[in-house]
């Protein structure tokens, strides 16, 4: 591995910001046209300082350049950065209720090397240390396989209404621990 796994920093934000842009105007081409593409890098996907400031969020950094990212929650809010304004920052139970997988990212060069893989491991395991015996997340359709390769599997379907009536299609999905 030549990247290390770490904690995000508020002072990631605008590198995380731009991982997350490239990562989905690049690697969601094949799933979502270019109008959802950009109305969801204007609307959900983003950085959630939340995230960060619980200390849940993590990239992977390469020598000072962030390759991907993604996090876990204690909070209820299932996607969207700070500039989703529909996001429920209360607390999770526990021992009733799923822990959330958050805003997984990776840059299109390090698409499909382990990077995803080795952030939700440290997700996962997290999670399990604090009590919680699920996780749940809202998939992209490019991020399927991938999370369905690590054990979870499908709810359903999700659409969700961006700006200027342009719907984009998720996947509820969930693993037990």
């Amino acid at each position: 591995m030549d990247y290390e796994v770490r904690k995000a920093t508020l002072a990631d934000r605008d590198a995380i910001s731009r991982l997350i842009a490239e990562s989905a105007r690049r690697l969601s081409r094949e799933h979502y046209a270019d109008t959802q593409i950009e109305a969801a890098v204007a609307s959900v996907f983003g950085v959630d300082s939340t995230l960060i400031e619980d200390g849940t969020y993590f990239v992977a950094d390469q020598e000072g350049t962030l390759i991907g990212s993604g996090g876990w929650s204690r909070r209820k809010t299932l996607f969207g950065g700070d500039q989703f304004s529909e996001r429920d920052t209360a607390m999770l139970d526990s021992t009733v209720e799923p822990a959330k997988i958050r805003a997984f990212f990776v840059h299109p060069e390090h698409a499909r090397k382990g990077v995803a893989r080795a952030i939700l491991s440290v997700c996962e395991r997290e999670a399990r240390a604090h009590g919680f015996s699920a996780l749940e997340l809202l998939s992209t359709l490019p991020g399927i396989k991938f999370y369905e390769a690590n054990g979870y599997s499908r709810l359903g379907d999700f659409d969700l209404e961006l700006n200027d009536g342009v719907k984009i299609e998720f996947v509820p999905m969930r693993k037990e621990l």
